[in-house]
């Protein structure tokens, strides 16, 4: 029965037992000293005194049950504003919070922590809301990127076994289809790469991004002579600690965007170092002229610019922000006034590095280098 009654019915219920128990116990002191003080007239006294007593003890235990009711339920006002404010919340609703009041006893604690945990799950609420969208936006783009070269081939079969093609017809489709082969091939490596740096690298090791972007500068020599591109480097060391072919496949796509978005006569400088504690990686590039809603897009997947005429999987700097963000890094991208794009990578710094893949950076790296126009 006890176990059935709530919490202020149980306190109240303490309160005027631990009153009764002490009115008996006042009571019986009471009776004690009257009957050593009072010899001659003892029954007269002691009825006298039981008399009265009785009523006087049943009128302070129903006051002690009555103020037992009143504090207890004062006492419990902040758990029922938590029990109320958590009958309100919801997976919609998330905003409420419980007000904590002075003083920080044990009630308020209870308040400040479950405040706390409301505030963590409506982040990850927040988050896993945010990972869904983008899962279903990046689903629906990398179908549509995936079916355009799987048309194209389709299409290319279709026209030219449309009646009898000669050599040059089939050499012709065989062109199309190769090329369109190459673009889902490119696009899927792309998807690998994204989805294994949103994983995290599983292994870190030390990693100087000096050295990742000589390599990378190396590699690129000849996208930048084609393109009549004057490369630059500017390397001072900057260790970091990381998985080498994810940092060399952000450096690389950082290069390759910068030089597939240029313009004949413009240049591209890399640099590495420390600041502000952090390593950094910058690339800086001429090109056409990115307008503010490009640059907020420019990280997204499947988002390309107008880089005369060259297409891409548009993955290049989706990959680069998911490598970033599994390195623990930040990435800062501005739109140049007079054109092109100046990006950095900052990583967590680590005492010390070492080569990648046994790879040193060429000592002609660490000052400007100019490649083959």
């Amino acid at each position: 029965m006890i176990r059935r009654l709530t919490a202020r019915s149980r306190l109240a219920l303490l309160y005027t037992g631990l009153v009764l128990a002490a009115g008996f116990l006042l009571t019986a002191l009471t009776y004690l000293l009257l009957f050593h003080s009072l010899r001659l007239h003892i029954d007269e006294a002691m009825s006298k005194l039981l008399t009265q007593a009785a009523p006087a003890l049943l009128v302070v235990t129903a006051l002690a049950g009555l103020t037992g009711w009143v504090v207890a339920g004062r006492i419990l006002r902040p758990i029922r504003t938590i029990s109320g404010t958590a009958n309100r919340l919801s997976a919609e609703n998330l905003s409420e919070r419980i007000p904590v009041r002075q003083p920080a006893d044990e009630l308020a604690t209870l308040a400040a922590t479950i405040n706390g945990m409301l505030d963590r799950i409506q982040h990850g609420i927040a988050e896993r809301d945010r990972v869904l969208n983008s899962q279903r936006l990046f689903v629906a783009n990398a179908a549509h990127e995936l079916r355009t070269p799987l048309t194209t081939m389709r299409t290319a079969v279709d026209v030219t076994l449309d009646g009898e093609p000669d050599r040059a017809e089939l050499v012709a489709m065989a062109g199309d289809i190769a090329t369109a082969v190459e673009t889902s091939q490119r696009t899927l490596d792309g998807l690998l790469v994204l989805a294994r740096s949103q994983a995290g690298p599983p292994r870190r090791t030390p990693v100087d991004l000096a050295e990742v972007g000589a390599a990378t500068v190396a590699d690129a020599a000849d996208l930048a002579a084609n393109g009549a591109v004057t490369l630059q480097a500017d390397l001072r060391p900057a260790p970091a600690n990381g998985e080498p072919v994810l940092l060399e496949r952000m450096a690389g796509n950082l290069l390759e965007n910068a030089l597939r978005y240029n313009h004949a006569g413009g240049h591209v400088t890399v640099t590495s170092g420390i600041a502000n504690g952090r390593s950094f990686l910058r690339v800086v590039n001429t090109g056409p002229p990115v307008t503010p809603e490009e640059e907020r897009w420019l990280f997204e997947p499947f988002v390309r610019g107008a880089a005369n005429g060259t297409r891409g999987a548009g993955l290049g700097l989706s990959i680069v922000r998911a490598v970033v963000t599994a390195h623990d890094g930040e990435i800062s991208s501005t739109a140049r006034p007079t054109g092109g794009m100046d990006i950095a990578v900052h990583l967590p710094q680590a005492l010390e590095a070492t080569p990648v893949h046994g790879r040193a950076a060429d000592p002609g790296s660490a000052g400007p280098c100019a490649a083959l126009r």
